[in-house]
């Protein structure tokens, strides 16, 4: 009679072992795995960010040879559409090397040529090229916005800099490029150097801009302070990236009590790098000496009620319709409390090739008279 077969289970030693574990799970597994999974988002990161810096030396490589090649031997533009040819040819799994894109990594080396540092290696190797470290790290969508929108070098650095440092997409760098932040950043009038220690009398100077552009607000010019901080909240997204990174909204119209009296300031943030409350007023006029009067006592109650022990001097920011400089200067001169003075802007000027082409307001009306409903009956009944 024939023996039985054992039966044998599909499940190795090794699976039984780990479900049956599975119904006792230590107390610390929870944090234990917290910590895996922490060290391999992290190193996800990592390797795409080294995956995008390999890729961004390879095309800063492609377009150093084709420049030296041009200049060197002499090759026309005709060289470019050919590589562009042969690459495809040969590696069709990989994208980015059409003659469009080629052209552009020839652009990207001659664009950062001053900032390039080339050791004394054999030209061949990849290894031998060092190009802006913020180049490197930032996409290759984001390189190529720089490379159309921006002539000016230094410029470009700047935006990539920031990229990283802020986290932006594609998008917003190319919304911030568009508002002009690179003019604006750190331009607001200010007493930081004289109420505030360094490095954060620094840091807080380049934290505010002038002028900020509220382009996104669809209120007309002649808005009350009310309707400019309302349309602001319900475009709170748009409105922090305005403001910059490191401000988390704490609240409108923010009641604070002192003397047994009631008083509401405008908006509230807290700064996360600046480890500070950043008070906002909004003045929908020209800026007055008074506005920094009143500034300065809201920051002394903000320090008094608000602040923490490890909490930095809460900042004031007045943003108005339009400033007088000698004027802010003088209001902010013998203020003990971290201010900063800056206008704002509801929309962006009109394109030069609209100006002059667009009906006036006299012109509206007329138009609209003439097709209103009394006008149609009058020139029925003639």
């Amino acid at each position: 009679m024939a023996a039985k077969k054992k039966s044998i289970s599909r499940k190795s030693p090794i699976v039984q072992q780990g479900v049956a574990q599975l119904k006792n799970i230590p107390s610390g597994y929870p944090g234990f795995l917290s910590i895996i999974k922490e060290r391999i988002a992290q190193a996800r990161i990592r390797a795409s960010l080294s995956v995008n810096r390999e890729l961004i030396k390879l095309y800063w490589y492609i377009g150093k040879m084709i420049v030296e090649r041009q200049e060197r031997e002499g090759w026309g533009k005709s060289i470019v559409e050919r590589l562009a040819i042969d690459l495809q040819r040969e590696f069709p799994d990989m994208q980015g090397f059409s003659s469009g894109n080629i052209w552009r990594m020839r652009a990207l080396y001659v664009s950062y040529f001053e900032q390039s540092q080339i050791l004394a290696q054999p030209v061949r190797e990849l290894t031998s090229v060092i190009l802006p470290q913020a180049v490197a790290e930032i996409p290759w969508g984001h390189n190529v916005t720089l490379l159309e929108k921006l002539k000016n070098t230094n410029e470009r650095l700047w935006y990539a800099e920031q990229t990283i440092e802020n986290g932006w997409s594609r998008n917003v760098l190319i919304h911030q490029i568009e508002s002009g932040l690179y003019k604006r950043q750190g331009k607001a009038i200010t007493n930081f150097p004289k109420t505030l220690l360094s490095p954060q009398s620094d840091l807080a100077q380049q934290l505010i801009k002038d002028p900020y552009t509220f382009d996104f607000l669809s209120i007309r010019e002649r808005a009350n302070e009310r309707d400019l901080e309302k349309s602001l909240v319900e475009h709170l997204k748009e409105f922090l990236i305005e403001l910059g990174v490191g401000f988390a909204f704490v609240g409108q119209q923010y009641h604070l009590e002192v003397g047994g009296q009631d008083y509401y300031i405008d908006l509230l943030f807290y700064h996360t790098r600046l480890h500070c409350y950043i008070v906002i007023e909004l003045k929908v006029t020209e800026f007055q000496p008074e506005f920094a009067g009143k500034m300065t006592f809201y920051l002394s109650a903000v320090d008094d009620i608000l602040c923490q022990s490890n909490d930095q001097p809460s900042i004031g920011i007045i943003l108005c319709k339009s400033k007088n400089k000698l004027v802010v200067e003088y209001a902010l001169r013998n203020t003990s409390k971290p201010i900063g003075v800056a206008v704002y802007r509801l929309t962006t000027s009109l394109p030069k090739n609209l100006k002059g082409k667009l009906p006036t307001i006299e012109e509206l009306k007329t138009e609209l008279t003439k097709t209103s409903p009394e006008n149609k009956k009058d020139t029925k009944r003639k």
